[in-house]
């Protein structure tokens, strides 16, 4: 008898499905694309047909490449993407608002007097990045039928007719309780959310429901949101290390144990995931524009594609001079500004293609160390590593230069697809209760270990500089 399961990873730019057997690994891949629209004032949406296809398209490839039957179905989301839906007949009532969209600032704007209050309940720092500010802009602006939720509910109801999420993507939205792990009504009053019909909070494995979607009937039991799967993935369950995955934004997540935290470092204090009725939790630190800011230059001419960073970058020794800060989405933690842009500095006409490549390695590079750094003031402790994981670890450039900066070792995770891997996980977990956690977890080796090839003292002149930068940003821009 079959023990493989469907994982399912619904991301913002695609949706990648793998069938993964715990004895022969991955059997079936699939891949489906995902075209989010961004338009003018910060607004970011996505067709939610699109992305219910995708799910449907990537997951049905991943299952004819394997050739074989599974006996779960794990899916993880995006976490702070919201629409409005019809909970009758499951149609949308809504575009998505994709978790970059920053339309919900003005609501944020108008709770700024209950910030504190809200970062205490839920662990989260008032911003338009989560989930309540834009299901409350759903309310005000579009529509007041059917529910507001995040786009897994929606996804799990038109899989299985269930009306539920999990509890770490429940904790992406600034509804949830942080403590309690069940929805918060002071934070909903707050939001002008109080009578929302809400999907039950469930643990993120365990029985869920079932679809026949893909074909032959598969119970769905696991749920979590993307990158709490990917910490998982890389076997970070316990305090002591991180993971970075550099996907369309670039995210450090470290566990902290059974106790949630409450960062003083400008940090998201999360859910982890609840299993068995016992929740773990972590910080979170983003940076908002990774994959994407790559994309920006592939647009502008400077590569042919994420493929093309090393050989652009090999071409010349440096950045030149250049500084870039690629906040092209606002800055995320630690500073929480999501209402900047991004800036070059330092050009000149000698600048190349190379520098601008080496320029934004550096700028995402830096800004993942200022999290490292956040992580390492909260915890009192600094990391012995980062691993990584996601698209953008193909790049050797990007790596080294995170290394560097970091002054750590950074592993590379031997299959990129570490939310898919995740999910898996917990698809089985959930499957058969008799298994403990360690026994569903993919092997952490990493594929490479990227060591730190700059003096303390360079790193430290080069993160100045950066600092320097996002300085002059943060001075000239109005709150």
């Amino acid at each position: 008898m079959t023990s493989a399961v469907l994982a399912v990873d619904q991301g913002t730019s695609g949706t990648k499905a793998l069938v993964v057997c715990p004895e022969r690994g991955v059997l079936g891949t699939g891949f489906a694309a995902v075209r989010p629209r961004h338009l003018p004032g910060g607004r970011v949406e996505a067709d939610p047909a699109e992305l219910y296809d995708s799910v449907l398209d990537a997951g049905r490839r991943a299952l004819a490449e394997a050739g074989e039957d599974v006996v779960a179905l794990g899916l993880a989301n995006q976490g702070e993407t919201v629409l409005a839906w019809d909970p009758d007949t499951g149609r949308p009532l809504t575009d998505a608002l994709v978790w970059h969209d920053r339309r919900a600032t003005t609501v944020c704007a108008g709770l700024e007097a209950h910030a504190e209050e809200l970062r205490q309940l839920t662990g989260l720092p008032l911003d338009a990045y989560f989930a309540a500010p834009k299901m409350a802009w759903i309310r005000r602006h579009l529509t007041g039928e059917g529910v507001v939720t995040t786009s897994d509910a929606w996804l799990v109801h038109r899989l299985t007719g269930a009306f539920a999420t999990d509890a770490a993507t429940a904790g992406r939205t600034q509804l949830l309780d942080l403590d309690r792990t069940d929805w918060s009504a002071r934070a909903l009053d707050l939001y002008g959310l109080a009578g929302e019909r809400l999907p039950r909070v469930t643990d993120c494995a365990g029985p869920v429901g079932t679809t026949t979607a893909f074909g032959p009937e598969i119970p769905l039991t696991g749920l979590i949101t993307d990158q709490q799967a990917a910490l998982l993935a890389q076997r970070l369950t316990t305090p002591g290390g991180a993971k970075c995955t550099y996907g369309t934004g670039a995210f450090l997540l470290a566990p902290t144990g059974p106790a949630p935290r409450r960062s003083a470092s400008g940090l998201a204090g999360c859910v982890a995931w609840r299993l068995g009725g016992r929740t773990d939790y972590c910080l979170d630190g983003q940076v908002y524009t990774a994959a994407s800011a790559v994309d920006w230059l592939t647009g502008l001419g400077v590569l042919s594609g994420p493929a093309d960073l090393d050989r652009v970058g090999a071409a010349v020794p440096d950045s030149g001079g250049v500084t870039f800060v690629p906040a092209l989405a606002g800055l995320a933690a630690p500073w929480w500004r999501g209402d900047l842009r991004g800036s070059l500095t330092g050009l000149g006409l000698d600048t190349e293609a190379g520098h601008l490549v080496r320029a934004l390695c550096e700028g995402l590079a830096a800004q993942v160390a200022e999290l490292a750094d956040a992580v390492a003031a909260d915890l009192d402790t600094p990391l012995d590593a980062l691993r990584v994981d996601g698209g953008l670890t193909r790049s050797a450039l990007l790596l080294q230069t995170q290394a560097d900066l970091l002054q750590r070792p950074v592993e590379v995770s031997e299959v990129p697809d570490a939310t898919a891997l995740g999910a898996a996980a917990l698809a089985r977990l959930g499957a058969d209760p008799a298994l403990a956690l360690a026994d569903v977890l993919p092997e952490a080796k990493p594929s490479a270990v990227y060591e730190p090839r700059i003096t303390p003292d360079e790193a430290a002149a080069r993160r100045a500089s950066f600092r320097e930068a996002v300085a002059r940003l943060l001075d000239r821009t109005p709150v």
